[in-house]
């Protein structure tokens, strides 16, 4: 097998044998009147491909990504030469990071402050040199033993307001670099015991922190989009961005329902006992659909593993459910994954991606076969036809009351509610997966 060194570029050759090739991603193709790579915006994850190393909470290392270079700015500025690298050979334009991702973590917040700001001047003549940009990028408001009880919903004023200062470097950043949009993840935002939790206040006081965040966006002049990554636990037992729904109460609650829209992980909805799919599709009808961080998890295991996406049917509904709203605007697919602590090559690193982009773009083509075939459309039409005429139609137009209903149900001599064919249904796609 080659060597990282000896991939220059990693290309469509659907007839290859060669496993540092594309079998699907073609980024030039067009599909549905656009380009593949523009229907899924690729991006890596700053935090799992250049800084994990294969730790878990059993064990170190088995991966060594410190470039030669000792602590400090040094190695931060060879990880980010390797990161735009990478992009290049995968032919990936976005990146993601936090705020700790890209620069060495200070004695003080403003030392922290200070290298940050460094990184960010780093980087963006890296942008500029490779032509790359970045999706979204956030703060790491979790790690550090403040955060321990939360930031924006910690009992501590003092974490409150370093947290904040956070968001704010972030934010200026994300104007530096023309940021596409920048993510509100939880983290700790949330509660391990009721026993010790004023719940109202902190979601006040989150909400609180998230106005403060639109209007300094507003004041330097970022037009990027905000999102909110739903997560139900890991590392709170319960945290306050659940699941989608669990967010458009909150937004809603608080008025900020047009600021945000979601970020949505596919590992974090099953975590919520949810799929990947249903995420996607409540979001989109609540018009709240923005970006995805794209991974998998393993269902026999209840934490969040941060796999690379290798399962098409899962790809091919979340695809659908993109196609459906429209398709990204500022949004798109970072790669939210790491490869396993056994796979602890350079090499493993463009498998795995090479890997996670073939799936979300062999998705991608299966879920235009469907929307082209209007085969799932027309079914949901024919099965709720009851809605477009008679008392159905005055029930969706509003036209009609409790009463008039009341008197109509008793005249119904007989009702048949069609079957719902699921079985049909699910084999039917299986046509379209496997032909």
């Amino acid at each position: 097998m080659k060597k990282y060194d000896e991939v220059k570029k990693v290309i469509y050759d659907p007839k290859s044998d060669d496993p540092f090739t594309f079998s699907y991603y073609n980024p030039e193709e067009v599909i549905l009147g656009k380009k593949m790579k523009d229907h899924l915006k690729f991006a890596i994850s700053y935090w799992h491909t250049i800084d994990a190393c294969g730790t878990d909470m059993f064990g170190g290392d088995t991966m060594d990504k410190n470039f030669g270079k000792d602590y400090g700015l040094d190695r931060y500025k060879k990880k980010a030469d390797f990161a735009f690298e990478l992009m290049d050979k995968l032919q990936i334009e976005y990146y993601c990071f936090h705020d700790v991702d890209i620069a060495p973590v200070g004695k003080t917040l403003e030392e922290s402050m200070k290298y940050f700001n460094e990184m960010v001047d780093y980087i963006s003549e890296l942008q500029k040199k490779h032509n790359k940009k970045l999706l979204w990028n956030t703060a790491n408001n979790f790690g550090d033993k403040i955060f321990m009880a939360g930031a924006a919903t910690s009992p501590n004023a003092d974490v409150f307001a370093c947290a904040a200062a956070k968001v704010k470097a972030g934010l200026d950043a994300a104007k530096k670099l023309n940021a596409s949009g920048y993510v509100f993840w939880g983290g700790r935002e949330g509660y391990d015991t009721l026993l010790n939790t004023d719940m109202g206040l902190e979601l006040d006081n989150l909400a609180r922190f998230m106005k403060m965040a639109v209007a300094y966006a507003k004041k330097i002049g970022f037009k990027g989009s905000f999102y909110i990554e739903p997560k139900p636990k890991e590392p709170t037992k319960h945290q306050y961005d659940f699941d989608v729904a669990t967010c458009m109460n909150f937004l809603r609650k608080y008025g900020l329902e047009k600021d945000f829209k979601m970020n949505i992980e596919a590992n974090h909805a099953t975590l919520a006992g949810h799929t990947f799919q249903h995420e996607l599709y409540t979001a989109r009808v609540n018009d709240s659909f923005g970006s995805i961080d794209a991974n998998q998890g393993d269902l026999f295991l209840g934490w969040d593993t941060d796999q690379f996406p290798t399962n098409v049917y899962d790809t091919t509904m979340c695809m659908y459910e993109v196609l459906k709203a429209g398709g990204f605007t500022d949004g798109g697919l970072n790669f939210d994954a790491k490869t396993r602590r056994q796979s602890n090559t350079f090499e493993d690193i463009l498998l795995a991606y090479i890997a996670g982009m073939d799936t979300f773009a062999l998705g991608l083509r299966k879920a235009a076969e469907l929307i082209e075939s209007k085969k799932l459309d027309s079914f949901i039409k024919e099965r709720y036809d009851s809605y477009t005429k008679g008392i159905g139609k005055k029930i969706v137009d509003e036209d009609t009351d409790f009463e008039e209903l009341y008197n109509y149900a008793l005249k119904i001599k007989d009702i048949n509610v069609s079957s719902g064919r699921q079985e049909y249904l699910e084999q039917m796609i299986n046509k379209v997966l496997f032909k």
